[in-house]
């Protein structure tokens, strides 16, 4: 099969739309702010953020298993019924136990789909004898989630200006959640497993997989590092990234829940679709600066520039403009989107190709666990003496790990390019 005829194929069309799809996520432009303005305080809101990583840490490699046993599909329809109870309760929410329940509902759902779908995907190439284009069709279908991310946010902006509150967001997000489940039903039943997977191999990889994952981080120093630092930087992101709401509610209204401010309602809707938009455009172009500069000095240096990035947060929060405060959280975004093939490719080089599943599971672990930890943390600091100080800890702490982490590679090098036979240059691959 080749590239053109993939595309076209209805199954990779249905591939490409449940990505679109399940990024419609209308409220998440929003969400801190419909929160705080449910009552709750950053340290309760840090708390939910914790219950939900702790719940995805929990369950998931369990559902990874049971996905192996009772089907792929199955388990993808399971965890959208999951996201739809989520999103119920949080519309009805006005504690913090609907709200935690909410946030539980959430994690089932985040951890019965992570890699599900992507299984799936290279099934079906392994199906279609073509299991060397999974870069090029996994690539396409993550553009249309991309877009679906870019597309929800700039949607989400007449939405918020015309619902009667934020919280029917939620049930507005419902009507593509139920389109993702039809469209999953509607998947062929070969899909669920692989044709070549026992169970009795599904189960021994489970039990040996704890010694396997302990052992692949702690026999490579370098490793190990690469690691940590992946980890600590995606934690760190995935708590601090939603806090431009807040600031820019208090720097435009002068309170942190914005008060249904339409001004601020409008810039929040554009200011995510820009950062989507942007981190996709990063994602894809990052490749080009590695040709040039290794992956180990772009790990190093990028977690500095977080680490700056969070300080002058720090002060912008203060006494800056919208525009400083977007750009500087802008730049945070672009450089989460282009870090992590940076890590990837990073790991190519230092880990055994058979314990590569491993080793990114245990950096979604490990970024899980630093959440769980970091989140009410950084929330009780800020309901104590203010986000300025919150962004200042994390500053501090970036910019003194990473003078232990020190990333390094088994070959600093760039990759080199060689000449295809049709005349271009091309990064080789070893």
């Amino acid at each position: 099969m080749d590239r053109k005829k993939m595309l076209r194929d209805p199954l990779v069309w249905k591939f490409r739309m449940y990505g679109f799809l399940k990024n419609l996520r209308f409220f998440e432009p929003y969400m801190l702010l419909y929160l705080i303005g449910a009552g709750l305080s950053l340290f309760q809101i840090g708390l939910l953020f914790s219950l939900r990583e702790a719940v995805i840490y929990v369950f998931e490699i369990p559902s990874g298993v049971l996905a192996d046993h009772w089907g792929r599909k199955k388990e993808l329809l399971l965890c959208f019924v999951f996201y739809l109870i989520s999103f119920a309760l949080f519309f009805i929410g006005r504690s913090l136990p609907i709200f935690a329940g909410a946030v539980a509902f959430f994690g089932l759902g985040e951890a019965f789909r992570s890699g599900t779908h992507k299984a799936m995907i290279y099934t079906y190439l392994d199906h279609h004898g073509v299991a060397d284009e999974k870069t090029f069709l996994y690539g396409r279908t993550r553009a249309w989630s991309l877009l679906g991310s870019a597309l929800s946010a700039l949607i989400a902006v007449p939405l918020a200006l015309g619902l009667p509150a934020y919280r029917w967001l939620f049930i507005v997000a419902m009507l593509p959640y139920i389109g993702d489940l039809a469209l999953i039903w509607s998947y062929p039943d070969w899909l669920d497993r692989d044709e070549t997977l026992s169970e009795e191999k599904s189960e021994r990889g489970f039990l040996s997989f704890g010694f396997r994952s302990l052992r692949s981080v702690m026999r490579d120093r370098r490793l190990m590092r690469a690691l940590l630092s992946s980890s600590i930087y995606d934690g760190l992101f995935k708590i601090i990234k939603d806090y431009v709401q807040p600031i820019l509610a208090l720097v435009l209204v002068g309170t942190l829940a914005g008060d249904g401010d339409r001004a601020l309602t409008v810039l929040l809707g554009l200011t995510y679709c820009i950062f989507h938009l942007a981190g996709s455009a990063a994602s894809a172009s990052i490749w080009r600066l590695r040709r040039r500069i290794s992956s180990a000095w772009l790990m190093n240096a990028s977690f500095d520039v977080m680490g700056m990035a969070a300080l002058l947060l720090a002060g912008v929060s203060l006494w800056g403009s919208p525009l400083t405060v977007a750009a500087v959280f802008f730049l945070l975004y672009v450089m989460k989107d282009a870090r992590r093939p940076i890590f990837v490719d990073l790991c190519g080089d230092l880990m055994d190709r058979d314990v590569r599943a491993t080793v990114m599971s245990v950096d979604s672990q490990l970024r899980s666990l630093l959440a769980v930890i970091a989140a009410p943390l950084f929330g009780w600091v800020a309901d104590g003496t203010g986000l300025p100080v919150a962004f200042a800890m994390v500053g501090l702490f970036m910019l003194a790990s990473n003078r232990w982490l020190k990333v390094q590679s088994r070959e600093v090098a760039v990759i080199p390019e060689i000449e295809s036979p049709d005349g271009r240059r091309e990064k080789s691959e070893e």
